[in-house]
């Protein structure tokens, strides 16, 4: 005996006939141009429309949603009822419908679901303030697309946001780094994480010079000194555009001769004190300092000795003190240490002595109170209440603090 197919079950009604002629007439009418329907008429027309959809079979609204994918105007009613439907039924205008609002697509967004999020990232055009709400549920497939969009506009806040993700995911790295909106203040935060690949990638491309800003400032730097560099914001700004790297200052103070004298005692152990003298001595605050030799990469130990003019043995002298090796098994040059000297061969003073105060001013001139706390708590929630060198701190020494 054959048993009956789900159209011949007694139990199933029929397809409506008459059903689908309306649903489709009723688009059609919705479908019509300004010269044959009033917008109350239409407005009328999909109120009718969105309360038979609700009932009506995926296969139906589908079929409705492909039949409005094309227009210029559609009702806001229909829009979100359609929006928050089934994926494959919204896909049809998530990726075709040019004429979906941001309100619509943020609400979208906020009531559905991941595969949602992900077709709204691939439409042409995405607003800063739409990569901005997408960006915040952290999804990498969303943010894959996002970035890969070309024709996707990110903020300057969704961009440090992203900075931030990409720790968590080294895969969002390389595609953060061709989005035209990153910034130095970016790269060189997302630095201290990066790969070998990413760190080549990020000197190269943002370790600029500064020559313009002292071609610029070259007339500032006599008034300051007249005025005893009483002036703190002016101060700051100078010591980052000025030609000199090293601290004469601090030589003064010093145990040591000269940074080359501290960089030769640190080879048989970089010790705390001497860490602190060689960042005194190269213009840095302890803090940078103290990032630059825990990294494990070994290129911030490239940039520190080529910004403030140190041979490039100094490197090897550090390494040592470091208790580095400087040889793997097979007596070869050990890989780490290569790219610390490849990288040293690869970048200009000027451009190194950039990447270096980039640096600290950008991890040490934020560091108040309220955003070491901020660190420690973990609270990069409230970065909006921090100027761009805090961002930077909070994003750089988050995992340093937590650890």
């Amino acid at each position: 005996m054959n048993l009956p197919s789900p159209e011949q079950s007694p139990d199933l009604p029929p397809p409506s006939r008459a059903r689908a002629a309306l649903l489709k007439r009723l688009a059609d009418v919705v479908c019509l141009p300004i010269s044959r329907v009033n917008a109350f008429e239409r407005a009328m027309t999909a109120d009718l429309l969105v309360d038979m959809l609700r009932e009506a079979e995926p296969d139906e609204r589908r079929k409705v949603a492909r039949r409005l994918a094309g227009l210029t105007e559609i009702p806001n009613s229909l829009v979100r009822l359609l929006l928050r439907d089934e994926v494959d039924i919204s896909e049809e205008l998530l990726l075709n419908a040019a004429c979906l609002s941001d309100s619509d697509l943020l609400d979208c967004a906020r009531m559905m679901n991941l595969e949602h999020r992900r077709l709204i990232a691939l439409r042409r055009g995405v607003s800063e303030v739409l990569c901005d709400v997408l960006i915040e549920f952290g999804e990498v497939l969303v943010l894959e697309c996002l970035l890969k969009n070309d024709e996707a506009r990110f903020s300057n806040g969704g961009i440090e946001a992203v900075v931030a993700l990409t720790r968590g995911d080294p895969r969002l790295t390389t595609l953060l780094l061709r989005r035209p909106e990153l910034r130095p203040a970016h790269a060189y935060v997302l630095f201290w994480w990066a790969d070998a690949d990413a760190r080549k990638i990020i000197l190269q491309r943002f370790a600029v010079s500064r020559e313009v800003l002292q071609d610029a400032a070259s007339d500032i730097f006599p008034m300051a000194a007249a005025e005893k560099w009483q002036d703190s914001l002016s101060r700051k700004a100078l010591q980052f555009i000025e030609r000199r790297q090293r601290n004469r200052a601090a030589i003064e103070k010093s145990p040591f001769d000269s940074l080359e004298a501290a960089v030769a005692a640190a080879q048989h152990g970089l010790t705390r004190e001497i860490a602190e003298e060689i960042s005194y001595l190269s213009g840095l605050k302890p803090m940078t300092g103290a990032k630059i030799f825990t990294d494990s990469g070994g290129e911030p130990l490239a940039i520190l000795c080529k910004a403030t003019g140190l041979p490039k043995q100094a490197i090897r002298a550090l390494w040592r003190g470091l208790k580095r090796d400087e040889t793997d098994a097979s007596g070869a040059l050990a890989p780490v240490l290569e790219r610390a000297l490849i990288a040293y061969d690869m970048i200009a003073v000027d451009r190194a002595q950039t990447v270096l105060r980039y640096w600290n001013w950008s991890l040490t001139s934020a560091l108040t109170p309220a955003l070491l706390r901020a660190i420690r708590d973990g609270d990069e929630d409230g970065a909006d209440e921090y100027s761009t060198p805090q961002r930077a701190a909070m994003l750089a020494f988050s995992k340093d603090f937590r650890a």
